[in-house]
């Protein structure tokens, strides 16, 4: 039988594994994608295989998927099983903050994952479990190289004005920086506008990556200039449980005041929050949208209000606008949010076209518009693959194994 090199890409969370498999013999080619979610409580797996295969839902038995190595398990039983011919020689892993020296993909070393954990504090939420997708995907794959690729990458070139905090400059050589997050969405976008629309991509563009986590990004000739993230993904716009931007007084409250211990202030504000918190109902804009009720309001419209502010903000920083560009879950998918969101920025050279946007257009901006706005889906899983089929192909990877 004949091999077919592929590689696999895993986005470890806390308590689910994204994976996609791409033929790489030439392009890189998506065959398959999937989920594990729920891991250790009530597992489910899904999967689409491609066109030649069913599409796989079904509830797990929990010893399946009871840690990331179980899951991780489960998921290559599924793929073995589905593409015997398929060998993946290389993995590559999304990792939410590589700190100050990460500037680009690189293959996981015994160093590089030393220093991968000590960015944990860093990343808290989600540091920890993407090393733990990496380390089980080296135990599975003892002779694949590992590669790691960056959410904070993409934005490591931002002016120093930008990536400062009013702090101490000792905490600044600490690593304690605005880093930015959802770089590989980012990434992907940046890419398709330079390929799909060239002028729009060497001008001043904002990317509104819009989902269960948010941010915005000022790009200026395809390189990142400023972001709502911080040095954490927690900063910025409000999410589905995260609280975004707040004062850091609170926390000196929490604590002072209410008794809090710190690990009890990081629940709330990770998991608490946002528009889960806001609504007391849910962190899913779909319900949110048809609750119908004040609290679910009042947490679109803080939601709406946040995304606008910062439009602003970043419109500043890059000198002007020439594109809004949308992406994300609710990005691409709430024909309401976008129209609350563009509604009334002529000032700033948006003009809506309702009819498009009802529409799911790519470009949602009248023909008059002097900015144009756009919706582009992302796709992280390809930016990952061909960071990893690029690095395979390097000569150094072969020492690094």
């Amino acid at each position: 039988m004949t091999t077919l090199p592929v590689a696999l890409t895993l986005n470890a969370g806390s308590s689910s594994l994204k994976f996609s498999l791409f033929d790489i013999s030439g392009a890189p080619t998506q065959m398959a994608i999937g989920l594990v979610e729920n891991i250790g409580k009530q597992p489910r797996l899904k999967a689409d295989l491609g066109e030649a295969l069913p599409a796989v839902a079904r509830e797990l038995k929990p010893e399946d998927a009871v840690d990331h190595t179980a899951a991780l398990a489960t998921v290559l039983a599924l793929l073995r099983g589905s593409f015997p011919g398929a060998k993946a020689s290389v993995v590559g892993h999304r990792v939410v903050h590589g700190g100050p020296h990460f500037a680009e993909p690189m293959v996981v070393t015994d160093q590089v994952m030393a220093e991968l954990k000590r960015l944990s504090p860093f990343a808290p939420i989600h540091q920890p479990h993407n090393i733990a997708g990496i380390e089980a995907a080296r135990a599975a794959f003892p002779e694949a190289l590992q590669v790691a690729c960056f959410d904070t990458a993409f934005h490591r070139h931002h002016p120093k004005a930008n990536d400062v905090f009013a702090l101490p400059r000792e905490y600044y050589d600490k690593g304690i920086r605005r880093y930015g997050f959802h770089g590989l969405s980012y990434e992907y976008v940046s890419g398709e506008l330079k390929r799909i629309a060239p002028q729009i991509h060497a001008g001043r563009v904002v990317v509104a990556h819009l989902g269960n986590g948010a941010s915005m990004c000022g790009i200026l000739g395809g390189r990142s200039v400023a972001s709502t993230m911080g040095f954490t993904a927690l900063d910025g716009l409000p999410m589905g449980t995260r609280c975004g931007q707040v004062d850091p007084g609170v926390i000196f409250y929490m604590v002072q005041q209410e008794g809090r211990s710190i690990d009890e202030v990081r629940d709330i504000f990770y998991t608490k929050s946002g528009l889960l918190g806001l609504s007391g109902i849910s962190n899913d804009m779909r319900i949110l949208e048809s609750a119908g009720v004040p609290e679910a309001n009042e947490a679109i419209d803080y939601f709406v209000f946040r995304i606008r502010r910062e439009l602003g903000g970043l419109a500043a920083a890059l000198g002007g606008l020439d594109a809004l560009v949308f992406c994300g879950g609710i990005g691409e998918n709430s024909r309401k949010i976008r129209r609350r969101i563009c509604d009334a920025m002529d000032w700033i050279g948006l003009e809506l076209d309702h009819d498009r946007n009802d529409k799911n257009a790519r470009v949602i901006s009248t023909d008059f518009s002097r900015a144009r706005i756009m919706v582009v889906p992302t796709n992280e899983e390809i930016v990952i693959a061909r960071a990893a089929k690029r690095l395979s192909a390097m000569p150094e990877a072969a020492a690094a194994e």
